[in-house]
């Protein structure tokens, strides 16, 4: 394969309407007959080539996603079984296609209508016939929609206001799965603007559920912008790995970012993105009763129906993603056995690090651990509600700082 690969984006010109061709880039591209043993190497010679269109007679039949394939083809045995086979085994069959002259709007609904992988894994550019043009990365989409809604004001806060509810939208389904998964259980979503830089995830299997909580850099579009990265990044994770390892979770989804967003610790010059997130990912087996949590600068509070103490289980002090973060970082996996009743809380930094009262100070953990010893056996909701109206009063007169998330559910 002897393409070059340019990753340029075009300067738009304001005087028309934008359309996908204005994302173009000529990229790497394979075809049925290159050996995976051939594609893993191209993916190895090029770290920021996030996925590889398979083209056919001029026409792009498959996208071949770079984490997914390389997951694949590093199982044992994967690379003598299928080195020498066609590349085709290992892609998406059904990437988002685009015609060149489609207007940005009508991509960027489609893009959400596919689901995370376009945003993540990147879009096919063709012709009017449906030849093969190019590629279009999902980052170039996010960044033109907001140069776009950038020129009035009018436009920004309407896009805005639409941008709330696809973020919404997003989150329903995790919404869904808590209503059916819990039989206690509550959660506070607060962004501090129109739109906001934490999201939750929530995930159900036959022996458990899966959550996950996070903070990304950022409030705003730009938060918000990082969510839906990170949660593509969270949705393929656990297509690769499962949810019993929440520790190699948040591994997948640090490489993953650093990926996507040019961290490398090899750069020539630091990277201009030193975006990231604060998580705390929880997997309950409900077969054993048994809890598995591992926080990346996220703790995880409970307290049992025999104890009257508050305890933690403490996330690693090393964010996911950031130019800082290892990309070989490991975090680490916390097991505890649950009795029936156990109360659980988690929360995002928005919560404990608000300024307020007379003093000025943070609003901590002490409200958190008293009011989970004081109200234990209160309903979650309950409980919730109780600190939402101390935070309240807390904060006062003084600016919100962050996003405010936080989640309480009882074992069963």
């Amino acid at each position: 394969m002897n393409a070059v690969f340019d990753a340029t984006r075009t300067q738009l010109p304001r005087t028309r309407q934008a359309c996908a061709g204005d994302l173009l880039s000529h990229s790497l591209k394979v075809t049925p007959e290159t050996c995976n043993q051939d594609v893993q190497n191209t993916f190895a010679q090029n770290k920021s080539l996030i996925s590889l269109p398979v083209v056919e007679t001029g026409r792009a039949i498959g996208l071949i996603n770079r984490n997914i394939f390389m997951s694949h083809v590093s199982k044992p045995f994967h690379r003598e079984i299928y080195g020498k086979k066609s590349c085709i085994a290992f892609m998406d069959k059904e990437p988002l296609q685009a015609d060149e002259a489609m207007s940005i709007e009508e991509l960027t609904f489609r893009a959400v209508a596919s689901g995370e992988k376009a945003f993540a894994d990147g879009f096919i550019i063709t012709n009017q016939h449906g030849d093969y043009l190019g590629m279009g990365r999902g980052m170039d989409l996010m960044s033109q929609v907001a140069d776009i809604q950038a020129e009035k004001n009018r436009q920004i806060l309407h896009s805005i206001d639409y941008a709330s509810v696809i973020q919404r939208a997003m989150l329903r389904q995790s919404q869904s799965v808590l209503q059916e998964a819990f039989h206690d259980a509550y959660m506070i979503w607060e962004p501090r603007d129109v739109v906001g830089g934490d999201f939750y995830h929530f995930c159900r299997y036959n022996n458990g559920w899966f959550a996950a909580i996070a903070d990304c850099t950022g409030h705003g579009v730009p938060g918000a912008f990082m969510t839906m990265i990170a949660s593509s990044c969270l949705t393929q994770a656990l297509e690769m790995y499962g949810p019993e390892s929440p520790a190699q979770l948040l591994a997948c989804v640090n490489g993953s970012i650093k990926s996507l967003l040019g961290q490398f610790a090899d750069a020539a010059t630091r990277p201009e993105s030193d975006e990231g997130l604060d998580a705390g990912f929880i997997w309950f087996n409900s077969d054993s009763k048994t809890l598995t949590y591992a926080g990346a600068k996220t703790s995880l509070f409970y307290i049992t129906p025999d104890e009257d103490q508050v305890q933690t289980l403490d996330g690693v002090r090393m964010g996911v993603g950031y130019i800082d973060s290892p990309e070989d970082f490991q975090w680490k996996n916390s097991e505890l056995k649950t009795p029936d009743d156990t109360l659980f809380f988690i929360t995002t930094d928005g919560l404990i690090d608000q300024i307020g009262d007379a003093k000025k100070i943070a609003f901590g953990k002490r409200h958190i651990r008293d009011t989970l010893h004081l109200c234990k056996q209160q309903t979650t909701k309950e409980i919730c509600q109780s600190l939402l109206a101390q935070f309240n009063s807390w904060q006062g007169s003084e600016p919100r700082r962050d996003d405010l998330t936080f989640f309480c559910f009882r074992s069963h």
